[in-house]
Parts: C-alpha cells; structure tokens; sequence
C-alpha cells in the first residue's frame, strides 16, 4: 500500500501519544505540521492510549500545551473504553476499581457505580496511587471468583525517568496471588477497544488507521481489529524489530510527518 493510497482510504487516524506524536514533553520534530494537514484533508483525529492512570481532559491539557491537539480532534483512553465495556456487558453493576483518584471520578461522572464493599465485578487499571489494602481487596475479590477486567495489558510505562511498572506487571502479581487472569482485556492490542472506536465515531473498519511506534501494541491493535497501520520509529522499534516480528504494518517511517510529504 502506498501512502496516497492510504490517504485516500483512511478518515480516521488513531494516534498513539509518547514515541509517535511526542517524547516526554516534547513534540516531535514536524509532527504539529503534519497533524494540521491531515485536519486540512478533512481527516479525523483521535490521540489513542492505553494509559488509564489519567483522564481525557488531562490528556486533552497536555496536548494543547504541545500545540498537538485543536477543535474537533478527540482524546479516547483504555479507561473510556473500560466504561463502555461495563455498561454493554455489566450495566448496572456495581465495580470495585483499581485507579487513580481522578479517574475514579471520571468513571463516577459517566455513571459507572463504584463500590468498595459488595461488588458484582473487578476492574484493573493503571493504578499509579495503588495501596497494599487495594491489593488486598482485590486479591480477596478475586478469590471469591468475581468478574475480573483490566484496562490494557502494558508491562511497563515509558517515562522520563525510566520504564515503570504498568498493568501488565500488577496482573503478574495478581495471577500468582489469586492464580486468576483477567476474564477480559479492553486495550490495546484488544478487540474491545476497537469495536467500541468503530461504534463512537462511526466508520468502517477499512476507513481506520492506527498510528503507533509499538510493534506489539499499535500495530498488533490494527491487524486485530482490521484497520490500516503505520508503524513510527521515533519510539521503542528499529527498522531490525520490524523485520523480525511477525506484527506487520502497512507503512513505516522514520517520523509522522512523511506520511503528508511528497
């Protein structure tokens, strides 16, 4: 597939944050032009991630900040997807959730009823807050045979500091204490997150394109779910991964921005 042909095809792009559209609290070099002509080709964009330890509005703050995100575009997080995987599948549920303090009142304004003592079902997310006595209580949910969701499945979250332990980490920690892994993944590389994407903004699933600088997250999400994909290699992958790996997208460069050169 050849970028114009890509172009031509695609009315959403979903695009991951660190690695593909900034490092840390930089932009990466080109890419707030490149944003600006895909919006003057009357493409939507959705800055798409995993992390589910922030909110929308925060994520949607950063980004202004970085010149990256203008009106009309969308921020869509593993959480989000979270929310809407529990009202199709467990409306009404009460849900004991692991997370942020700011997230847990993003789940309470979407109408999501928490519950510290008597839940029906467990959700995971990133909890950058997380406690001993949450883990306690989850454990015990677990071991009682609730329900058991988690946002995403990322060992580790880049930061400038170093990689920290994300869900995928708290998950090896619960599988060997309650011996149970989640009934259901929402994120990235998942397809509970992509249908829920199909639904919110309407498309057909050859009019997506995820965007991404993860082999095993991005791209895998794309070839799960159907939409096109871009690999960046501004992020974690080499040129020496991509050939390696049996993840393949339909374009590669070295940054966003060549996708709108010719």
């Amino acid at each position: 597939m050849t970028k114009e042909e890509l172009l031509n095809k695609t009315s959403l792009f979903l695009l991951d944050l660190d690695g593909t559209v900034y490092l840390g609290d930089e932009p990466i070099f080109g890419v707030p032009h490149a944003l600006k002509k895909l919006r003057d080709l009357g493409k939507r964009l959705v800055f798409l991630t995993n992390n589910s330890s922030r909110t929308a509005a925060s994520y949607r703050e950063k980004l202004s900040r970085l010149g990256l995100f203008e009106r009309g575009d969308e921020v869509y997080t593993s959480g989000m997807a979270a929310m809407e995987y529990l009202r199709a599948h467990f409306e009404g549920a009460r849900v004991y959730l692991v997370a942020t303090t700011q997230v847990r009142e993003e789940f309470v304004r979407g109408g999501i009823r928490l519950d510290e003592e008597d839940p029906d079902v467990c959700l995971l997310a990133y909890d950058t807050e997380l406690t001993f006595e949450k883990i306690k209580k989850l454990d015990f949910f677990l071991r009682s045979g609730l329900p058991f969701l988690a946002t995403h499945l990322d060992d580790v979250c880049p930061t400038p500091a170093g990689p920290m332990p994300d869900v995928g980490s708290f998950l090896a920690m619960f599988e060997r204490s309650s011996h149970r892994t989640p009934d259901a993944i929402i994120g990235k590389p998942f397809s509970p997150m992509g249908e829920a994407i199909l639904r919110r903004y309407g498309v057909e699933r050859g009019q997506a394109c995820m965007v991404g600088d993860r082999l095993y997250t991005d791209i895998r999400f794309a070839n799960n779910n159907g939409f096109s994909s871009i690999l960046t290699l501004t992020g974690e992958t080499t040129r020496e991964m991509c050939e390696k790996s049996v993840d393949r997208p339909d374009l590669t460069f070295e940054a966003l921005p060549e996708l709108v050169e010719f």
